[in-house]
């Protein structure tokens, strides 16, 4: 894929935001003194980090350069730097890795995670927000373009695979964390109209189908696709839509 694009992605902070604010409010650490924000994107989930642990050393991790550079210019006062999430592990002296929406794009994370979780000193905590989002009708329109069109035999493997149960991270986790804490989060966001839809999944989910694509292509798979979001999500009394959007929150502590 091309490299991410903040502009894109920040086009919906507030929302992209709040599971952050959910994951970080459940964290049962006071005090931390290392903290690692892996995927921190922009930096919108390193600020909230730098608010509630202000003494901490806080540094933010993605693989993205375009994300890296607007996180800096973001938060000057922060440590920033290029890693891979599904090699990385923490050193010894990480208390809380923090990791919002960037796991679901690693194949083997449920490999990742004790892995982490094994790496981190004792009361040391892995809090992970993730989309189980791949039933919704925003995701499996993606797939039905990508399957119907011209494109399809370039885009047979765009989509990412589903999570898998909530009881598969459980049994990965459980060998090296002393308490575990697995829960859903369904949010509806209020947004302005179907375009809005796509123009939100244009910054995340819907990359691997139209990235690959020439200009001419990508025009036709987003209209088609723009045509079956409009049909699946109808409007509100106020013209809005409603994008239901379910998300899977994880704390393991070591």
């Amino acid at each position: 894929m091309a490299d991410w694009s903040p502009s894109t992605y920040l086009k919906f902070e507030d929302e992209r935001t709040r599971p952050s604010h959910d994951l970080l409010a459940r964290v049962p650490l006071t005090a931390p003194r290392r903290v690692v924000d892996m995927g921190c994107g922009p930096g919108n989930s390193t600020e909230l980090l730098v608010e509630r642990y202000p003494e901490a050393e806080v540094i933010g991790l993605d693989n993205s350069p375009n994300m890296l550079a607007e996180a800096r210019k973001r938060l000057p006062g922060v440590s920033f730097a290029e890693a891979d999430a599904g090699t990385w592990v923490p050193d010894a002296d990480t208390q809380l890795v923090f990791a919002n929406a960037i796991y679901q794009w690693v194949p083997d994370h449920l490999a990742v995670f004790p892995r982490i979780v094994a790496a981190l000193p004792e009361g040391g905590v892995l809090a992970v927000q993730m989309p189980d989002n791949m039933a919704e009708p925003s995701h499996v329109l993606m797939r039905k373009v990508a399957a119907d069109g011209p494109w399809a035999e370039r885009l047979r493997d765009a989509a990412r695979q589903p999570l898998p149960p909530v009881r598969i991270y459980y049994d990965a986790l459980r060998p090296v964390a002393r308490h575990i804490d697995i829960w859903h989060v369904v949010y509806n966001h209020v947004l302005a109209g179907p375009e809005a839809i796509v123009e939100w999944v244009k910054g995340t989910g819907l990359r691997p189908f139209i990235d690959p694509l020439e200009a001419a292509e990508r025009e036709a798979f987003l209209a088609r696709y723009l045509e079956l979001i409009a049909e699946a999500y109808p409007s509100t009394v106020d013209g809005n839509v409603l994008l239901r959007f379910p998300r899977l929150f994880i704390i393991a502590a070591r």
